[in-house]
């Protein structure tokens, strides 16, 4: 996993936030009002505060993240709190480095990892109308096991959770 690595405190939140915003941009034009379409630098902060945010680059800059929240940590929903569910957040790649495999790179860290940290599932939200993400997140092994409706959003999500193995 070349050019994968923790986000260091030297680098910058301005530009991460920036990567979110920018590859959330889409998902906005399709009428998603998803947190990192808008969120701000002391937003982003807040977000990786409470776990592991991890960063590829490409040509000097940031082109790719996913956050892996704190197995410890308490979430808004339910299915996020059981002992044995890590989620994931934050899955950003730049519109132009998108389907260069980047994705594929920071999830396979992420599900290795919470292997690593004892979890036996890892799950994410996405909106319910978001299929093209839904469908990507099926062709990996992840199910729909839940929905929520969040206060900041727009839209009902889906709780897609894949079972590990070591």
């Amino acid at each position: 996993m070349t050019g994968i690595e923790l986000l260091d405190k030297r680098s910058s939140l301005e530009e991460l936030t920036l990567l979110i915003r920018k590859a959330y941009r889409q998902l906005a034009e399709l009428g998603f009002k998803y947190w990192g379409t808008h969120q701000t630098v002391d937003d982003t902060k807040k977000r990786i505060a409470n776990g592991e945010c991890y960063v590829k680059k490409a040509k000097g800059r940031l082109v790719g993240t996913i956050f892996l929240s704190n197995p410890d940590k308490t979430h808004d929903h339910d299915y996020y709190n059981q002992t044995h569910v890590i989620p994931f957040s934050q899955f950003a790649v730049d519109p132009g480095f998108q389907r260069s495999g980047i994705g594929g790179e920071l999830m396979d860290l992420v599900e290795k990892r919470a292997i690593q940290l004892g979890a036996k599932e890892l799950a994410c939200d996405t909106a319910e109308g978001a299929t093209h993400l839904i469908s990507m997140y099926r062709k990996r092994g992840y199910r729909i096991v839940e929905k929520a409706d969040w206060d900041v959003t727009n839209y009902v999500s889906v709780i897609m959770s894949k079972r590990l193995t070591e």
